[in-house]
């Protein structure tokens, strides 16, 4: 494993470089990295439930009481 300023690489059960661990202490305030992780997010919610935006204003003002 290679480790350079929070950032590991590591391998798979062949050996093979596949992996990224990243510290997130160290790079969570990162632009780039907060846009893949967005994506990343944004791809686990496809095909999910889909509300209008009158629905969604109606459940914040729910939630907070406006």
């Amino acid at each position: 494993m290679n480790t350079s300023s929070g950032i590991t690489m590591e391998k798979d059960y062949k050996g093979r470089e596949r992996y990224v661990r990243i510290d997130l202490k160290k790079h969570g305030n990162n632009e780039l990295l907060e846009d893949f992780l967005d994506l990343q997010e944004a791809k686990s919610r496809k095909g999910g439930e889909i509300i209008s935006l009158q629905e969604f204003k109606e459940s914040m003002d729910k939630r907070f009481q406006r």
